[in-house]
Parts: C-alpha cells; sequence; structure tokens
C-alpha cells in the first residue's frame, strides 16, 4: 500500500518531533549543599574545641533557673501571634503538597442539559442530555512528582521558619524580662539615692539658716535632686515600655499584663556556657535549614521545568445519553476513549521557564550563603560581647569595691570635721553609678547568652536537608 503524502507529512512531523524530544538536555546533577568556606574555630575559643560534645538542651532557658521565666515562655508559645502565623503557613504548605499530587490524577467532569426550540411553522421539540468525561494527562517522565518534591522542600522549610520564629520568640521574651527586672533594681537604688540626697538637703537648709554654708550649696543640692528625679522618671518610663513588649510577645493587649517588681540578680542565675561550641551549626540552625531547603525548592523545579520539554500523554474519554424524551434518556450510551501524545516542539515558555529557574536557584543559592555568612557574625559577635562583658564586669566589681570603701571611709572623715559633707555626696554619687554599671553589665552578660544560644541554633536538633525524606 503506497503512503499517501498526509501520511508522509505526519509521519515526517512525528519523526521530527521525536529527534528533538531526543536532543532535549533534561540531565540534572545529584543535590549538593551550595559551597561554602569552612568554619574550622571560633576566634573567643580558639584552644578549645569545635565539636557536639556538648548539646544545648531544647528548653535552654531553664538553665536561668528562674520559674517565672519559664511561665512566661511557655505562655508565650502558646499564645504570641507571629508563631501562631508561622504555624499557619506551614498548614498552607502542607496542604499544598496534595494540591500538588493532584496534578498526576484523573479528572473528571459530568454535566446534563436540555434544549428547547420552537420555530415558526414547526413543532415544538425537546432535546435532553447527559455526559460525562475523563481526562488523565499521564505522569510518565516524573513532571508532576518533581513538583510534589518542591512543594515538600517548602513544606520543610516552612517548619524550620517556625522553628527559627520559637527561637526567636524565647529570646525575645528573656531578654525583655531581664531588662524588666534590670529596671526594677536600677527604680529601687535610685529610689535609695533620691532619698538620701533628700536628707543631705534638709541639712543643708538647716546650715543655711545659721550661716554655716552658702546658699550655692543648697541649690548646687537642689539641682541634683533634679537630675535624679528625671533619671527616676525615665527609669519608670523604660520599664513600662518594656512591659508592653513584653505583653505583645504574649499576645496579651499592652498594659494588660505587668510583671511584678524583683531583683534581677536574685531571680535570675548566670548559666555556664558550654566549652566547645557545636560544629554543625549549619544543621542546627533553623534559619539556615529554612535557607538550604529553598535551594533544594529551586533544584526541583529546575528538574520540573527541563521535564516539561518532553511529550506529554493524556488520556481523554468521555460518555454520555441523549433522547428527545426523558423517559427514554437512559435507555441508549455513548462512549469513547481518545488518547494523545503532545510534542513541545515549539514552544518558547518552556525553555524561557528552564532559564527563570536556573536564575532563581542562583539567587536562593546566594540567600543561603549570606544566612550562613550572617550566621557566623551572630555567633563570633556574640562570643566577643559574651567575654568583653565579663572582662569588664571583673573591672567594674572591683571598681565597685574600692569605690565602697572610699565611700565609708569619706562618710567617717566626715563625722571627724575631716572633709564636707559635698565631698560624701561625690564619693556616694560615683558609688551608685558603679553599682548601676555593675547591674547593667550584669543584664547585658545575661542577654549575651541568650543571643549566643540562639546564634548557635538553640536546641533544635541538626537537620542533613540532602538526606530528608521529602515523602
Amino acid at each position: 500500500m503506497k503512503m499517501t503524502n498526509a501520511m508522509y507529512q505526519r509521519t515526517m512531523a512525528a519523526a521530527a518531533a521525536t529527534l528533538l524530544c531526543a536532543c532535549a538536555d533534561v540531565s540534572q546533577k545529584p543535590y549538593q549543599r551550595p559551597d561554602m568556606p569552612a568554619k574550622g574555630a571560633w576566634s573567643s575559643q580558639k584552644d578549645l574545641p569545635v565539636a557536639p560534645a556538648r548539646i544545648i538542651e531544647q528548653d535552654w532557658w531553664k538553665q536561668f533557673r528562674d520559674p517565672y521565666l519559664d511561665g512566661l515562655v511557655d505562655r508565650a508559645l502558646g499564645q504570641n501571634l507571629d508563631l501562631k502565623i508561622l504555624a499557619a503557613r506551614t498548614g498552607v504548605a502542607k496542604a499544598q503538597i496534595e494540591e500538588a499530587r493532584a496534578g498526576a490524577l484523573p479528572t473528571m467532569d459530568a454535566g446534563a442539559g436540555a434544549s428547547f426550540e420552537k420555530s415558526t411553522g414547526q413543532k415544538f421539540s425537546k432535546t435532553f442530555n447527559l455526559g460525562t468525561q475523563v481526562n488523565w494527562d499521564i505522569d510518565i517522565w516524573g513532571k508532576v512528582a518533581k513538583g510534589v518534591e518542591a512543594q515538600t522542600s517548602e513544606f520543610r522549610a516552612s517548619e524550620a521558619d517556625w522553628r527559627a520564629g520559637y527561637l526567636t520568640l524565647v529570646s525575645d521574651v528573656s531578654t525583655t524580662y531581664f531588662q524588666i527586672l534590670q529596671f526594677d533594681e536600677q527604680i529601687r537604688q535610685q529610689e535609695e539615692a533620691l532619698a538620701k540626697n533628700k536628707q543631705i538637703l534638709a541639712t543643708y537648709d538647716a546650715m543655711l539658716q545659721n550661716g554655716l554654708v552658702p546658699e550655692t550649696r543648697v541649690l548646687q543640692q537642689r539641682a541634683e535632686i533634679n537630675r535624679m528625679s528625671k533619671d527616676l522618671i525615665e527609669l519608670a518610663r523604660l520599664r513600662a515600655l518594656a512591659g508592653n513588649a513584653l505583653a505583645t510577645l504574649l499576645g496579651v493587649p499592652a498594659g494588660e499584663f505587668k510583671v511584678p517588681p524583683g531583683s534581677l540578680r536574685q531571680r535570675v542565675s548566670l548559666p555556664e556556657v558550654p566549652e566547645g561550641l557545636p560544629s554543625d551549626l549549619l544543621k542546627r540552625r533553623p534559619d539556615i535549614v529554612a535557607a538550604e531547603y529553598r535551594v533544594l525548592v529551586a533544584y526541583d523545579l529546575v528538574g520540573q521545568a527541563k521535564l516539561a520539554q518532553l511529550p506529554s500523554v493524556s488520556m481523554t474519554g468521555h460518555g454520555g445519553t441523549a433522547s428527545f424524551a426523558l423517559s427514554s434518556l437512559m435507555k441508549s450510551f455513548t462512549f469513547g476513549l481518545l488518547p494523545s501524545i503532545n510534542f513541545p516542539i515549539f514552544d518558547p515558555g518552556v525553555k524561557a521557564r528552564i532559564k527563570t529557574s536556573e536564575a532563581q536557584t542562583e539567587v536562593a543559592e546566594q540567600t543561603y550563603r549570606r544566612t550562613v555568612i550572617g550566621a557566623f557574625e551572630e555567633v563570633e559577635n556574640a562570643l566577643v560581647n559574651l567575654d568583653a562583658h565579663r572582662r569588664q564586669r571583673t573591672e567594674l566589681q572591683e571598681q565597685a569595691q574600692r569605690l565602697s570603701l572610699v565611700a565609708a571611709q569619706v562618710q567617717a572623715q566626715l563625722k571627724e570635721g575631716i572633709v564636707t559633707q559635698l565631698e560624701v555626696f561625690e564619693s556616694e554619687r560615683s558609688l551608685l553609678a558603679a553599682q548601676l554599671a555593675l547591674l547593667a553589665i550584669h543584664q547585658q552578660i545575661l542577654a549575651d547568652t541568650v543571643t549566643l544560644y540562639k546564634a548557635l541554633g538553640g536546641g533544635w536538633p541538626p537537620v542533613d536537608v540532602r538526606n530528608a525524606g521529602r515523602n
């Protein structure tokens, strides 16, 4: 039998399409984590091993041994709105996995209808019909499966986002709480100093009446009281703002929650930082894990875009019935099956999508690298700050001890008439400043410790993104 011209053209077109598809590059190298400079040691712990010998507990904030703080953290984890938003986004990402899987399943449409017509000179006609159609795009190359893998990785990334939000929330609650207790101690010390200075003012007033001191001395003391009163108002303002910030973290309207006054140094214990920090920082920090999962998302989307160059196979089945009378509608049926294969011979969108996906991969990889570099900086800064503030605390402790001795000696000399009351006042003011600085550095060390725990990924276990299950 001779081949007709139409058959020849169809055969040549099919052969050309097959050849084009065979030339399509759909290969992908195995996934690899983006390359990064190695981090062998932390600068402030050069003599200590960088190894996962000491693992931070997941409830690391309990190392501060403050039950009230534990209660605040529990409350925040249950009520914080930012954390709930992250949890909701995780739920969306999980639901989208099933949406991606649905692309490999057949779809079915069913419908029924009726037609009524009347033409001039013709009888009134009625037609009833009932039909259904099934469409199935067969995922023979795994394009849909690649999309499912990408969405699964996005779901894992959103889970890591939640863990990062969890870690940030605990850190913010802890540091804000420490600030509030610091303000309480500062307010208490300032009130004691103000009361003492008012007593000094009363003494100066009496001495002025007897002509023992000039009026300038009294005015100077009143000015000092004005300054201390202003500082006291400022401390109360800062304490109220910190309380409002904590209420928001707890998911409570600002002003509706108050932390009872307390003493920072009596309530909160300073934990010991582990000797030898974990080496698997890249697998522990939730933000780094999330960034790497999004690199994996981009990798899968590139694979999906490349597979779109291959032919698509679909099956369409339809069936139905039609009748002029509703009573006889179900007496006869018509069925049909139409398999088809489509060759993307020339579709600019396919090539454009591959280029777009590869460009997005570059963005994801550079974002990952930036996240890692930022994490290294955070750990280094936390270690530097913690070390410097500890050494500053030692100096301040010695300063406060010496100024305390000076204040006691000046007070004794006042009784003997060797020094003036002004000199006593100056020695006590210097002592108060040193005590407030010592309190501030204590709070800062606590905050540095929280920051270090956060920078090291808290107590979250390491995640191997490359080998993590995605099904």
